[in-house]
C-alpha cells in the first residue's frame, strides 16, 4: 500500500493485493499526469473493462490518451462497456450536470448504456479492470475535475473488492434505473493488511449515512472530512453532538456556493428548514473552511469546485462519489470503507492542506 497525500503521488494499483490512493488538487497538477494514471490502469485488461461514470468530458489532445487505450483493449479482444448519466433534474447550483456527448462515445468500439438520471443520478465515477481491480474516487473523467477540483482517487488490485463493483455495474447495465442499484453487500476484505468494504446506494444508502456517522461519533484523536455539502440527518445530528462537547479534534472542508445555496433551499422549502441550525451550528462550532469556488453558470466557467468526498475518522477512512447528504442516499454512489493507520494519516493531512487553503466556513446569514 502507498497512500500519499500529495497530488497525484502514487502509482496505479497492478499488483494483486495493493492499494494506491492518489489526491488531486486546486492547480496542483497537469491534467495528463492523471490521464496517463487512468491509461495505465487500464492497459493490463485481457478479458472485460466495466466503467460507470457520471460525466465523459475529455477533449483532445489529453483525451485520446485514455481513448486510444479503450481502442486498444478492444483490438485485443477485451469487452469494454461504459454506463453514463444522461439526464438531470436536480439543481445545477448543487448537481452540475454532466456533459458527456454520446456522439463521440459512439466513435470508440466500446458498447454504452445511457442510465436516466430522473430522478435520482448515476453518480459513479469507477473502472472495473478484468474483475480483479478497481479504480474509483471522487473525480469525473474531465479536464476541471483533474486540474481544478479537489478530488481523491484510489486503485484497489483485489478480486474480492472489484467484483463488488462489478455485481454493482451489472445491476445498472441490466436494469437501467438507479433506483434498482446499490444492494451489493459490503463485505469486508483484507487488502495488503487493511480491512476494505465497498458500499453502494441507493441500496444501501441510509445505511452508509449511519455508517459514516457513527464512525465520527465514535473517534477518539480526530474527525477530518471533505464534502461539497453535508446534509445528512444523521452526520449533522453527530457533528452537533460533537460540537457541543466542545473537545472533538473535527475539521474539514466544504464548497461555499453550494453550502450557500443549501442554506437558500431549506429556508424556502420549509420541509428541510429544521437542518438550517444544525449545518449552521456545525460549521461555525467546528473547524470548517469553505471554499470560495466559480458557482456554476451553463457556459463559460470554470468548475473549480471542491469536489472531493472523504471521512477520516480515526483510523478508518471513507472515499469515493457519495456526499454526505440525502440526495447521495438516494443517488447510484460508491464508497470504500478502509481501516488502515498510515492512509489515514495521509488522507487527513490532506484536508488539512485544503481547508488551509480557504476562508473559515459561515452561517446562512452571511452566505
Amino acid at each position: 500500500m502507498s497512500p500519499d497525500a500529495r497530488p497525484g503521488g502514487v502509482s496505479e494499483a497492478s499488483n494483486p493485493g495493493q492499494i494506491d490512493v492518489w489526491t488531486l488538487s486546486d492547480g496542483g497538477q497537469p491534467v495528463e499526469r492523471t490521464a496517463e494514471r487512468v491509461a495505465a490502469f487500464l492497459r493490463p485488461a485481457r478479458e472485460s473493462l466495466e466503467l460507470a461514470l457520471y460525466d465523459v468530458r475529455l477533449p483532445d489532445p489529453v483525451g485520446s490518451i485514455v481513448a486510444d487505450e479503450l481502442r486498444a483493449a478492444h483490438q485485443r479482444g477485451v469487452r469494454v462497456r461504459l454506463a453514463y448519466n444522461t439526464d438531470t433534474e436536480r439543481p445545477p447550483a448543487l448537481h452540475p450536470p454532466p456533459q458527456t456527448r454520446p456522439e463521440l462515445l459512439d466513435e470508440l468500439p466500446i458498447e454504452t448504456r445511457g442510465i436516466a438520471g430522473i430522478p435520482d443520478l448515476m453518480h459513479h465515477k469507477y473502472a472495473v479492470r478484468d474483475g480483479a481491480a478497481v479504480l474509483t474516487g471522487s473525480a469525473n473523467w474531465t479536464v476541471d475535475s483533474w486540474t481544478r477540483q479537489e478530488n481523491v482517487l484510489a486503485a484497489v488490485s483485489e478480486p474480492g473488492v472489484a467484483g463488488r463493483y462489478r455485481a454493482n455495474f451489472e445491476e445498472i447495465w441490466e436494469t437501467g434505473d438507479v433506483g434498482r442499484s446499490g444492494f451489493v453487500e459490503p463485505e469486508p476484505h483484507t487488502v495488503a493488511g487493511a480491512e476494505v468494504r465497498a458500499w453502494f446506494t441507493p441500496g444501501n444508502g441510509e445505511e452508509l449515512s449511519q455508517r459514516i456517522a457513527s464512525a465520527i461519533g465514535a473517534a477518539r484523536s480526530r474527525v477530518r472530512i471533505a464534502s461539497p455539502v453535508i446534509t445528512s440527518g444523521p452526520v449533522l445530528a453527530t457533528l452537533n453532538e460533537l460540537a457541543g462537547r466542545g473537545r472533538a479534534d473535527v475539521a474539514g472542508v466544504v464548497d461555499g456556493p453550494q453550502v450557500a445555496t443549501v442554506f437558500r433551499q431549506w429556508a424556502d422549502n420549509g420541509v428541510s428548514e429544521w437542518k438550517i441550525p444544525l449545518l449552521a451550528k456545525a460549521l461555525s462550532d467546528l473547524t470548517f473552511s469553505a471554499k470560495p469556488s466559480t458557482p456554476w453558470r451553463p457556459e463559460g466557467t470554470v468548475h473549480d469546485f471542491m469536489h472531493a468526498k472523504l471521512t477520516v475518522a480515526d483510523d478508518t477512512a471513507f472515499l469515493g462519489s457519495f456526499n454526505l447528504s440525502r440526495s447521495g442516499e438516494q443517488n447510484a454512489e460508491n464508497m470504500l470503507e478502509i481501516r488502515d493507520p498510515a492512509l489515514a494519516d495521509g488522507l487527513a493531512a490532506f484536508v488539512d492542506q485544503v481547508r488551509g487553503r480557504y476562508p473559515r466556513a459561515t452561517g446562512p446569514r452571511s452566505g
